[in-house]
């Protein structure tokens, strides 16, 4: 079996659309990946992709499993350079939430967010709640 980079080549010409239109904008584009194939070609496409986009939704399978749902793997999920996108305050809730439930199993962390989140109407009656408590 020959290799090419053709899946590779496609990720550059594709991505390099918004920079290749005057005055262009964003482009937006929403992908999924299943890994974990046990293929080596899957998971080296994967790591070729996942180093272009700026945010990665982790969906779980042990979670799913539970049903409980949305089944996100919050510590594995996230987006790069968020300072850019929120207040320095927000950031700092932000971060002060990810670390109270990183030492959480992916199942407790998804359980817990989903019953405070369902106690609050808005970001910032959720985090008004978490300073209470």
């Amino acid at each position: 079996m020959v290799w090419t980079p053709t899946p590779c080549t496609v990720r550059s010409v594709s991505f390099g659309a918004a920079r290749n239109v005057e005055e262009g904008g964003s482009l937006t584009i929403i992908a999924t990946a299943l890994i974990d194939t046990g293929s080596k070609m899957d998971e080296v496409i994967y790591e070729e992709f996942k180093g272009t986009g700026n945010m990665e939704l982790h969906l779980s399978r042990k979670i799913a499993e539970k049903r409980v749902f949305p089944a996100i793997d919050y510590n594995r999920s996230g987006t790069r350079k968020e300072e850019l996108l929120t207040t320095q305050e927000e950031l700092q809730k932000m971060w002060i939430l990810r670390k109270i439930i990183h030492p959480m199993g992916e199942i407790d962390a998804m359980e817990f967010l989903i019953n405070k989140l369902a106690m609050t109407k808005t970001n910032d009656d959720f985090f008004d709640m978490m300073k209470r408590s």
